[in-house]
């Protein structure tokens, strides 16, 4: 990138970055798409840039871990900064950070103390901002009563034997329509059970009222909020090994498919 694009991605950083303040998820939502495209410099407490001894340097706020970063030469010159520094594109900075749950913040010098990227949206960078929901996200247990839907998914779940158990919730973004997340519980991940899987999920939308959105969400992802929660929190509506374990003489309970016909 030329020295006038380092400028342009760096000035479009620092602008969206004095448009954050508290409840302005829209700007901060805009500076995630700014630092994806720019390039921050990375503080490096030991080591030089490209070293194998290089180390960022690192901060604690609320419990989480952040790598201090300024964005721009400007600010770095601001920050006082004595020891080397590595410039690197948002991006690579997300890719590299977010896996052990580190995140970024940003010009920690500043008054005010700056902006921290936490982990999570480090991951939507590094994945693709619009393939994943704005946070925070409000997760809750589904209000909306879905009879037909349960039942016909948990129906077609019984066939799906790479599933082993589904959980469902209620999310809302900071930005953006709330959703019914389906979590997977999956005993196989190959290509053959996922696309097993998502025939599944086709046969079963079309018993969702229209405009009601659904989106699924496996539930052996580690860095998954939706999951996180869904794991925690919620009970499964289908339990294949439960249901198994009910015996053949057993009332089919709500969420869980009746006896399977002649031919099954």
């Amino acid at each position: 990138m030329s020295a006038s694009g380092t400028a342009a991605t760096g000035g479009r950083v620092e602008h969206m970055l004095r448009q954050v303040e508290p409840g302005r998820y829209d700007a901060y939502e805009q500076l995630l798409h700014a630092l994806a495209d720019g390039e921050l410099w990375m503080l490096l407490w030991q080591g030089a840039p490209g070293s194998p001894d290089a180390q960022y340097g690192n901060m604690e706020v609320d419990g989480f871990g952040y790598a201090p970063c300024v964005t721009s030469p400007q600010e770095l010159a601001a920050s006082g900064w004595n020891r080397a520094h590595e410039l690197v594109t948002g991006r690579e900075i997300a890719r590299a950070l977010y896996p052990d749950r580190w995140g970024v913040w940003l010009n920690p010098h500043a008054p005010g103390g700056g902006v921290g990227i936490p982990w999570p949206d480090l991951r939507r960078i590094a994945t693709g901002l619009d393939r994943m929901p704005a946070g925070p996200l409000r997760v809750t247990e589904p209000a909306l009563e879905l009879p037909q839907f349960y039942a016909l998914l948990t129906q077609n779940a019984h066939r799906t034997q790479a599933v082993r158990s589904l959980r469902r919730g209620w999310v809302q973004p900071a930005l953006g329509s709330p959703y019914l997340a389906i979590g997977l519980d999956l005993y196989d991940t190959s290509p053959a059970a996922v696309d097993a899987v998502r025939s599944m999920m086709r046969q079963s939308i079309g018993s969702v009222p229209d405009g009601l959105p659904v989106s699924t969400v496996a539930l052996s992802d580690a860095y998954d909020p939706v999951a996180l929660w869904l794991r925690a929190n919620a009970r499964p509506f289908y339990d294949r090994e439960a249901h198994a374990g009910r015996g053949s003489a057993s009332v089919p309970g709500y969420g869980y498919p009746p006896p399977a016909p002649s031919g099954y």
